[in-house]
């Protein structure tokens, strides 16, 4: 009877904690309920970029699987449960994506629990479990509209590791395909999970080797977890995975068990080994700043893409410890608290891996902290359990738990409060992108920058040349020269790019088809030497000159250019503002985006000490002052429409002001990104009728046709 009652009690504190998570993520949909900006076709959108990279595998699993793109997701694992879950609710694709993060990332509570179950403890688990479910970088990677795979990338490996956990403490065979299943969903689920499952097997060997290298029980759970990591299919990992189960439940079996641990080690580096940790550790530890990504070839020198990607930038130890914790205080307690729990009950040690995986941050980028949460939330509920439980009396005892738990829960809830993250676009924007794909056809493809690549495949239904996934330094480099070079020199290398793209990919799925492995450059490399040039340089000024013949169009290519990219410009320019040919950075251009902070007469004085001075048309920066070439004033009228008033103060000078007053911005640039296709196609409109048609001219975004 005690034993069903206590079954009861945690099935409850379950489904309180999980209802405590899903009500918390529904305070950002009360304070913008009703709100049109974050909403399209009475749905609410998606507040992250690379959902839309999950979005598009969905929908194309929905409209045409057999018709997708071939960077379309329709295998992944988001993209396939997301499908699932449409057609069994019958509820639009917009919203399951909307609200499934809420719901499939609150059952972290599960995990977290059960862990003290092992311990015997339940208020500490319930506690953790409030604690890691709305903890800062939880919950801003798992929140309504976060449809990514963050929903579970924390809450399969809190599994695995309750899984060892148990099987540690019990030796039961249940346990050895527990964990091997959440291993394997794991591995289904998200791409990297490799390093740490890894890291979980490789500290299980450990304590293996050191402390119990006699029980066989240990090599069967080392051995089923290795399997379930092995990079075969998924199907026939579950099968060998289930015939390994009842095997090793059969003790008649337990003399074999060497053989098949050593079997699985032998599979697993055959199967690619350290190859997927690697890259790993390449991606966000060993990263180089410039020039870090060569073609073969030409041996081309292209920009460091990792270096800005906010997410793998290292963090200060503030920032770090709110967003495990909630505070800095939260945060060394939680750490004396884990040490204690580690003491007291040594197979929380197992939790170490989720540990370094988060602390990884400080040196890695912000990305990271959510999986330290689960064993530091625990830490800190064990030490309230600990003060509370030496009260003199039951009330005192509830008094201490209830006091403590707030305490903690407190800046996460006042966080959650004021984190109102936008949408990624808003509805004029994807208005803009509705109509692109009513007059397009699936197989052109539209230029933007990588941040909108994801979206624009999703609502407008077109291909692109880069996107969060397809961004390296070659892929930016071409896109990066489109936008910030003049419009003829641009629209010529944007035909040209997209042609070799497609030509490219034709050859690349048919050698895929023949199982064929085959080399290809970037196609800036390609076009070079198909010119008959072996240096880039010289084939862009033979473009620029008009000297290189440019490709029949095989299908029409469109420019997206939204006001957003006006904060990202600089970034934009970094990845062609150097010498392919050599790695050489050149000096960055003059790029200044500022609203006024206030205004004295003549004077307008900007942010970072720049001042206007309209009476004798000058900039004065802190160490120097310049004369104005260009002085435009642009506007916006009520049915949309820009205006302008342009004056050319001083041809001779390099320096250009414009103040884009509908958005109350002054943009100070040097001459080259004045003349830039960013700048004439967006900000002024001065596109050229020869190369460049308008579709959409909007204060949110525009969109030209080229016509070559």
């Amino acid at each position: 009877m005690e034993n069903e009652l206590n079954k009861k009690q945690l099935l409850l504190l379950i489904l309180i904690a999980y209802i405590f998570s899903v009500a918390v993520r529904f305070i950002w949909v009360y304070q913008f309920h009703g709100y049109t900006p974050f909403m399209f076709h009475g749905q609410f959108m998606i507040n992250t970029n690379d959902g839309y990279y999950y979005a598009q595998g969905a929908q194309n699993l929905l409209l045409s699987p057999h018709h997708a793109w071939y960077h379309s997701p329709v295998q992944s694992a988001l993209s396939v449960l997301t499908y699932i879950i449409v057609k069994i609710t019958h509820l639009e694709l917009d919203t399951v994506m909307f609200y499934m993060p809420m719901y499939i990332s609150s059952l972290i509570v599960i995990p977290v629990i059960l862990i003290s179950v092992l311990f015997k403890r339940l208020e500490v688990g319930f506690i953790a479990a409030l604690l890691c479910s709305i903890a800062w970088s939880y919950y801003n990677r798992t929140m309504v509209g976060y449809y990514d795979t963050d929903m579970l990338t924390v809450v399969l490996p809190s599994f695995v590791m309750y899984g060892i956990m148990a099987a540690q403490q019990t030796n039961k065979s249940r346990y050895l395909l527990f964990t091997a299943i959440f291993v394997l969903l794991y591995s289904w689920w998200y791409h990297a999970s490799f390093s740490l499952n890894f890291a979980f097997v490789g500290l299980y060997f450990l304590y293996t080797i050191v402390a119990d290298r006699k029980n066989i029980y240990n090599y069967k759970l080392l051995a089923i977890m290795l399997t379930a990591m092995i990079a075969i299919s998924l199907l026939l990992k579950a099968i060998i995975i289930i015939v390994l189960y009842f095997i090793f439940k059969n003790r008649r079996f337990d003399k074999f068990v060497y053989y098949i641990f050593g079997a699985a080690i032998v599979a697993m580096f055959a199967t690619g080994g350290f190859s997927p940790i690697i890259s790993e550790l390449n991606g966000y530890v060993f990263r180089s700043s410039v020039s870090d990504i060569k073609d073969n070839g030409l041996n081309l020198h292209f920009f460091s893409v990792m270096q800005t990607v906010r997410e793998s930038a290292s963090i200060p130890f503030t920032l770090f410890a709110d967003r495990i914790s909630g505070s800095i205080i939260t945060f060394v307690v939680s750490i004396v608290g884990y040490i204690w729990l580690s003491y007291r009950f040594r197979f929380m040690l197992f939790a170490l891996p989720m540990i370094g995986l988060g602390f990884l941050a400080m040196h890695s980028g912000l990305r990271f902290t959510i999986y330290a949460i689960v064993p530091l939330a625990l830490g800190i509920a064990y030490l309230i359990f600990e003060i509370a439980k030496k009260m003199p009396s039951y009330f005192l005892y509830y008094a201490t738990l209830t006091v403590g738990t707030l305490l903690i829960l407190i800046p996460n809830l006042l966080h959650v409060k004021a984190y109102r993250v936008p949408t990624v676009f808003n509805n004029s924007e994807v208005r803009v992108l509705n109509h692109l794909k009513e007059i397009s056809n699936p197989k052109d493809y539209v230029i933007s920058w990588w941040d909108y690549g994801y979206p624009l495949r999703y609502y407008a239904h077109l291909r692109t040349l880069i996107d969060g996934g397809i961004h390296s330094g070659a892929a930016d480099y071409p896109v990066s020269f489109i936008l910030t070079h003049p419009q003829n020199i641009s629209a010529k290398l944007a035909r040209l790019e997209v042609e070799y793209e497609v030509k490219d990919a034709k050859i690349a799925k048919e050698a895929a088809l023949k199982k064929e492995h085959i080399k290809l450059f970037s196609p800036i490399e390609e076009m070079t030497t198909a010119n008959g040039f072996k240096d880039v340089n010289n084939f862009l000024a033979a473009l620029k000159n008009n000297h290189i013949k440019i490709p029949s169009p095989t299908r029409d290519i469109y420019l997206y250019i939204p006001y957003k990219m006006i904060e990202i410009y600089p970034t934009i320019a970094l990845f062609s503002n150097l010498n392919i040919m050599s790695g050489h950075r050149y000096a960055m251009p003059l790029y200044f985006v500022s609203s006024a902070l206030k205004q004295e007469g003549a004077k307008i004085y900007l942010q970072e000490g720049v001042v206007l001075n309209a009476k004798n048309a000058t900039v004065k920066f802190s160490n120097a002052t310049a004369h104005i070439n260009h002085f435009v004033k642009t506007w916006y009228d009520k049915s949309g429409h820009l205006h302008k008033i342009s004056k050319i103060v001083d041809p001779n000078s390099n320096v250009n002001v414009i103040f884009m007053s509908s958005y109350g911005k002054f943009l100070i640039i040097d001459n080259a990104t004045y003349n830039s296709l960013f700048v004439q196609l967006f900000v002024l409109q001065n596109y050229n009728p020869k190369l460049f048609q308008p579709v959409e001219l909007s204060p949110y975004s525009v969109v030209y046709k080229l016509k070559i």
